[in-house]
């Protein structure tokens, strides 16, 4: 179940494949297989052509399918983050289906697209699939991996996270904006981190 503890884990650790307990050694092995899926997807697999929905369910079955069962599968619990709620469970396959048809068919392969339009392509697509928030664990980071895809489509380096994990409180009221379709505050943090 998606929602179960690891036994020993004092309710801090998801349960996993490893029996890992400890809250630092499953976040260090994510990273690691983070870091791997990161290296084939942009450096050597990295997709020519519009993306789907299916690659981001075959990205998070590579990245933490030797950690959870549940790796690869829509999420099947209701999520929150400090107090706000992400698209309930049950309505996940049809926003990722509109999601597919309104951001990654519009938007992807991004080789054709001006620096404005990478922006606000990277900016509606990341902020749509957050409030989508499809899977378990690993929605934000999967959001980051699909940005760099973008962004490495258009002949560009992976973006830089470093002022969006500095200031979260702008972050997540960029993603809060989004829910009334105002992009605008994403548009700019994607642009900073695109050109730093």
């Amino acid at each position: 179940m998606q929602g179960e503890s690891q036994p020993g884990s004092n309710g801090q650790v998801l349960a996993n494949q490893l029996g890992i307990t400890d809250a630092d050694e499953i976040a260090e092995a994510e990273v690691l297989l983070l870091r791997k899926l990161y290296e084939a997807v942009l450096l050597s697999e990295l997709p020519d052509r519009a993306l789907i929905v299916q690659d981001l369910i075959d990205w998070h079955r590579r990245w933490l399918g030797n950690l959870y069962d549940w790796a690869g599968q829509m999420r099947s619990v209701n999520v929150s983050k400090g107090g706000f709620m992400f698209a309930a469970a049950g309505l996940i396959p049809s926003l990722l289906s509109d999601f597919e048809r309104d951001c990654l068919a519009r938007y992807t392969p991004c080789h054709d697209l001006d620096l404005n339009g990478l922006i606000e392509a990277i900016a509606v697509t990341h902020v749509e699939l957050i409030l989508i928030h499809p899977f378990r664990e690993g929605n934000g980071r999967l959001s980051r991996l699909l940005a760099d895809a973008m962004a490495v489509q258009a002949g560009r380096e992976p973006l830089d996270y470093s002022a969006w994990d500095a200031d979260k409180a702008v972050y997540f009221s960029a993603i809060q904006a989004g829910q009334g379709n105002d992009y605008e505050p994403m548009k700019s943090l994607v642009g900073f981190a695109l050109q730093r």
